[in-house]
């Protein structure tokens, strides 16, 4: 079943500059567990669901701004 949401596909480069991640430190946490997995898409070319990665950025940057330091 397809989801109602746009689902959109990014490249490595792309989720290195919306990180701010180089290729090995993408890769390592990709091998740990705390990065999502890219997608394959045919052969040897992978990509990251957009959605994911926004997820993860988002919980970054709820990590580094405890709700006790919220403005209003």
């Amino acid at each position: 079943m397809v989801s109602q949401h746009k689902q959109s596909l990014l490249r490595r480069d792309q989720v290195e500059l919306r990180t701010g991640l180089s290729r090995s430190s993408l890769y390592a946490l990709v091998q740990s567990g705390e990065f999502p997995a890219p997608i394959e898409l045919n052969g040897r070319s992978r990509a990251w669901i957009e959605s994911e990665v926004d997820t993860w950025i988002a919980g970054k940057i709820e990590a580094a701004r405890p709700s006790h330091l919220k403005c209003a």
